[in-house]
């Protein structure tokens, strides 16, 4: 059983949703996901998605968008990621850790080799936006030869056949999209999010994590209803954004709590 799958069964056993934060490599500091990362985990986190900062994050809004420009400010490539993934791992992180990134960079590192480096990293998956399923069949089997998982996405308008295809393909979990939009903090969840997870509950069996626009400890409160997983990201960035460097670790642990707990 992967670590991905490990994770939920437990977390599910427990009554427990999973809360994944997302932070992009290389923000707010080169080297501030060494500290971030494991603080958040004992504070209850429970897996992680660490952005590769890109020049052109489509489904990213503004203030992911700023992290990752900040990270490229300091350098941080995709081999970064990676080396920050094996820190992680060497310093004893339990937490499954996905790198999310868009297929560009990957592809130019090489895809069989990325795939690879990831795994011996201690990496456990891909989150890749701009990676229709009908041309993931290389990152797939390359993914799949190492041991790791092809995280694929649903949105409010997948069509049905799409959702069934896209859940045939997919592994580790399914990355619902609670809206229609790109990233970033919302007031409220969209109304149609327990008929979307409804839909796509359906067609596979596979832990449904939702993704965009969750900001709030109620927002995780909703999504515990109805899922396996929320992920915070530009709320979080956010937060971090407004702490000073030696606050960082702990705000940021502070704010996980806060999102669990309520």
């Amino acid at each position: 059983m992967s670590r991905i799958a490990e994770t939920f069964a437990r977390l599910r056993a427990e009554g427990r949703v999973a809360l994944m934060p997302y932070l992009t490599v290389g923000f707010p500091e080169r080297d501030s996901a060494l500290a971030l990362v494991p603080a958040m985990e004992a504070a209850g986190a429970s897996l992680f998605e660490l952005g590769v900062p890109f020049s052109d994050p489509l489904a990213d809004g503004a203030t992911i968008q700023r992290s990752a420009q900040r990270a490229l400010a300091h350098g941080v490539t995709l081999a970064d990621c990676i080396a920050t993934a094996a820190r992680l791992r060497e310093s004893g992180l339990a937490a499954p850790l996905l790198l999310m990134g868009y297929y560009n960079p990957l592809l130019r590192y090489g895809v069989e080799r990325a795939c690879r480096d990831l795994a011996a990293a201690g990496g456990d998956g891909w989150i890749i936006p701009d990676m229709p399923p009908e041309e993931a069949s290389e990152l797939r089997a390359a993914a799949s030869a190492h041991g790791l998982d092809l995280i694929m996405f649903v949105a409010p308008t997948t069509p049905e056949e799409r959702v069934a295809e896209i859940a045939r393909l997919a592994s580790g979990f399914i990355y619902v999209v609670s809206l229609t939009g790109v990233t970033g903090a919302r007031q409220s969840m969209a109304t149609n999010l327990g008929e979307v997870l409804a839909r796509v509950r359906r067609h596979t069996d596979l832990p449904l994590v939702v993704g965009f626009g969750i900001s709030r400890p109620e927002h995780v409160a909703e999504v515990a209803r109805l899922a396996d997983g929320a992920i915070v990201g530009s709320a979080l960035i956010t937060h971090i954004e407004g702490l000073a460097a030696d606050a960082a670790a702990p705000g940021a642990a502070a704010f996980v709590r806060r999102l669990l707990d309520g």
